[in-house]
């Protein structure tokens, strides 16, 4: 009891310290728990918002139909018995040479290669190619294969 009555001003000042630090604890608990309650669920609902986002993104963002190719080997029989229909060609005045440019672009070679192949030079493969759209009333190079083969002027 001496020891109390001696060192009263001190457990005063202890005490006083320990119900302001209670205070102050609770103060702080009040302030981020309790009136931060609103700023806590709303940054919830944010990060829920924004992972449903990415989630819906990535679900519309993948194609719908899946492309599937299938290969199938064609085997194509070609005529043996094949011949030019040379009345169609001198009704048209198509010369051996425009032939075969024809024949080649059947084959899908391009004017560069046909030029290659028959060593002359791309404009004249040009011409060539012009003088055959206009002799067979095309306007394109898979119009005058298709009609070319019609005519039976190419296999």
């Amino acid at each position: 009891m001496n020891l109390i009555k001696k060192h009263k001003e001190f457990i005063g000042y202890g005490i006083s310290m320990a119900f302001l630090l209670l205070i102050l604890r609770w103060s702080e608990y009040h302030f981020l728990f309790l009136k931060s309650q609103t700023e806590f669920y709303i940054g919830l609902i944010a990060l829920f918002f924004t992972l449903l986002g990415v989630w819906v993104s990535q679900k519309l963002s993948k194609p719908k139909v899946e492309t599937v190719v299938i290969e199938k080997e064609i085997v194509v029989q070609k005529n043996l018995a094949f011949s030019i229909n040379q009345m169609e060609l001198e009704k048209r005045k198509i010369s051996k040479r425009e032939l075969e440019v024809l024949e080649l672009m059947a084959e899908g070679l391009s004017n560069q290669e046909i030029a290659s192949r028959l060593f002359v030079s791309l404009n004249t493969i040009k011409t060539h190619s012009s003088n055959l759209f206009e002799k067979l009333e095309v306007k394109r190079r898979t119009q005058a294969i298709e009609t070319a083969k019609k005519l039976e002027l190419i296999q």
